[in-house]
């Protein structure tokens, strides 16, 4: 298969082009990455000699050159997104652009290409904030909550749309909060480990009781590779990692296995329109594919911090963008 990854310099899209070529040595891996400040060239590096290969620097925006990759391509996987709650809270306008115009013209793309497959990488914040019980599943009802849910709200939506309409062969994703390996060290996991390998404190929102699903970045490939692969035209697929934890938990268990107290916790003044509590229920992941997220919670953090460990170089030059 040719796959078009789009942000595969970025986070999850990075380990998404190592799953596919890891699973399937077979594919051929087109990456369209715009390299702004989340999207890091060096995460591809190992791969620049490799003939599976390409990278283009590009946007998601740019109809001739996004023409030009979706007519060689057998399906796109599109990550390229702006995603970090506080930058959107600050100017929303990129969140807008990226998200949404860039979504519409990747659909374009695909049907003026004859309907290439597409498959749409979401978030569980698009469902909005939950209470104490309860977990969001595909069908719960869309109620986001800050500019960036919102945005990927409606990229969802003119996906979904592009089914309806047009009968282009499409899936979504929505997925609880991804870590791991090349995380941008501004997302609360990779900054937190960052802050204490440089022996500082870490900023907690608020009373620290906001809850979040987590799931390992390795797991989360693999649910989005059986989808891409299985998955029924015109359906969605939540993953979870079945891993709740309160900032304020996470915080301690990071804080302990990185051998410091709770000295080292900075409270900063909680995040406007704060969301309590994100859950997943992967039932349909799970019956579809047999789906289930493999790696313990514990076991990913640990993972995750000696990766940190290792690659300081990758996340000091990056703690410098932000």
């Amino acid at each position: 298969m040719k796959l078009l990854v789009t942000g595969g310099a970025g986070f999850i899209g990075t380990n998404f082009v190592y799953h596919e070529l890891r699973k399937h040595p077979e594919d051929r891996v087109t990456v369209l990455d715009a390299l702004t400040y989340a999207g890091n060239l060096e995460n591809l590096k190992p791969l620049e000699r490799d003939p599976r290969f390409r990278f283009v620097n590009g946007d998601v925006t740019d109809r001739e050159l996004v023409d030009s990759l979706v007519k060689d391509a057998d399906a796109v996987v599109h990550f390229a997104a702006e995603s970090h709650v506080d930058r959107s809270i600050i100017d929303a306008s990129a969140f807008v652009r990226t998200n949404v115009l860039g979504t519409q013209t990747l659909l374009d793309a695909c049907r003026a290409a004859g309907n290439v497959r597409f498959h749409h990488i979401s978030t569980d914040e698009v469902f909005g904030s939950l209470g104490p019980r309860g977990a969001f599943n595909e069908e719960t009802r869309y109620d986001p909550r800050s500019p960036y849910s919102a945005s990927k709200a409606a990229s969802d939506h003119l996906v979904r749309a592009a089914w309806h309409t047009h009968k282009l062969p499409v899936t979504i994703s929505n997925c609880s909060n991804n870590y791991g390996p090349y995380a941008f060290p501004e997302k609360i996991i990779p900054l937190f480990i960052t802050n204490l390998l440089e022996g500082k404190k870490v900023p907690l929102y608020g009373n620290g009781m906001n809850i979040r699903d987590w799931i390992f970045v390795e797991d989360h490939c693999a649910g989005i590779d059986l989808v891409l692969r299985k998955g029924k035209s015109g359906e969605t697929y939540v993953f979870g990692g079945r891993a709740e934890r309160s900032n304020a938990e996470l915080t301690e268990i990071l804080l302990f296995e990185m051998g410091f107290g709770k000295e080292m916790i900075q409270p900063v003044t909680d995040r406007p329109g704060h969301d309590y509590r994100y859950a997943i229920d992967y039932t349909k992941a799970e019956r579809t594919f047999g789906w289930y997220p493999e790696t313990p919670f514990l076991h990913g953090i640990r993972k995750t911090i000696a990766w940190y460990r290792a690659n300081e170089s990758w996340w000091k030059s990056l703690k410098h963008r932000t």
